[in-house]
């Protein structure tokens, strides 16, 4: 019996990193389907990924021994070698100045390696230039919207937390990973206590990981006795699969959002500083409220307030 050929993917960054990556290990998965395709990343996040249309395994970039990968003229753990040697193709989006990564996965006996790391600059979306690298392999992206595709474990998770409540749910991401990036906070409060005063009354999902929990401890005291969840730290398939639920999300230039737009989420973000023709989603439903001067606080809350009505008007 034939061995498949095996491919390696090496992604770090955050989760908008990822997932911007999406479509180009997509254009490998599509011209490699009788291939083994491997991530190896940040297990938290490249969990979107396994078993879930994009890779075979996984395996964690957070492993000590990797961090000889990073030195000069190391001693490289046999383990490691073993397991690089065994690709026939790796694709490395890791940021590697000196070279020191390349050489020694060369040392390691990785024969074909692209990499794929380039500085993400304005001239084109930034899924598009990530994808740019595998034209060196003749690939060349046309689709350049991520997807995810949760499994049935991630829908019963959904399934599970949302109950039997139909009311209509609204995704609603207060942070980010900068304040620059961020709408006041007292707007989201009075967004959100306008939206729980129509009628009939939608459920809020209330979204946040560990830089947020300033704003979601704020949103959930004002909004106590309110129908909100709260989706606090969760796993990403399993928010994903909460995501593709929502009959809206509001959010700022964040992973989650561009989680939100891969799940199928028609989705409401707010820019400020950030350029949103090289990094919004590319998804279709997205729409876009660009601030003023770069500045989310002059963003005026009754223009999203606004936006947002004419969106629940038409459910």
């Amino acid at each position: 019996m034939p061995v498949k050929p095996r491919i390696l993917v090496i992604r770090g960054g955050a989760i908008g990193d990822f997932i911007l990556t999406l479509p180009a290990i997509k254009l490998l998965r599509e011209n490699f389907p009788d291939a083994h395709l491997e991530i190896l990343g940040y297990r938290h996040i490249i969990a979107l990924a396994e078993g879930r249309a994009y890779a075979d395994a996984v395996r964690s970039i957070e492993y000590g021994p990797m961090a000889g990968f990073f030195v000069p003229r190391s001693v490289l753990a046999p383990d490691l070698v073993e397991y690089f040697a065994s690709f026939q193709q790796v694709v490395s989006y890791l940021f590697d100045p000196d070279g020191f990564f390349e050489a020694n996965l060369r040392r390691a006996g990785v024969k074909n390696l692209l990499p794929a790391y380039a500085k993400i600059d304005d001239s084109e979306h930034a899924a598009r230039q990530l994808a740019r690298p595998l034209q060196s392999l003749a690939l060349y992206l046309e689709d350049h919207a991520a997807t995810v595709h949760p499994i049935a474990e991630d829908h019963a998770f959904a399934d599970e937390l949302l109950g039997e409540n139909d009311a209509p749910l609204i995704a609603l991401h207060p942070g980010s990973g900068s304040p620059r990036k961020n709408w006041p906070l007292e707007n989201w409060i009075a967004l959100g206590t306008s939206l729980l005063a129509r009628h009939p009354q939608p459920r809020l999902l209330l979204i946040g990981g560990e830089a947020d929990h300033t704003q979601l401890d704020a949103l959930t005291a004002a909004w106590r006795g309110a129908p909100v969840l709260l989706a606090r730290d969760l796993p990403l398939p399993h928010l994903a699969a909460l995501l593709a639920r929502c009959r809206l999300f509001l959010g700022h230039d964040t992973g989650i959002s561009h989680l939100a737009a891969a799940a199928g989420a028609p989705c409401l973000l707010l820019f400020g500083p950030t350029d949103p023709a090289v990094w919004a989603p590319a998804n279709p439903y997205v729409s876009i409220l660009l601030a003023h001067d770069s500045d989310l606080a002059a963003l005026p809350l009754a223009a999203v307030q606004s936006t947002v009505i004419n969106a629940v008007s038409n459910w």
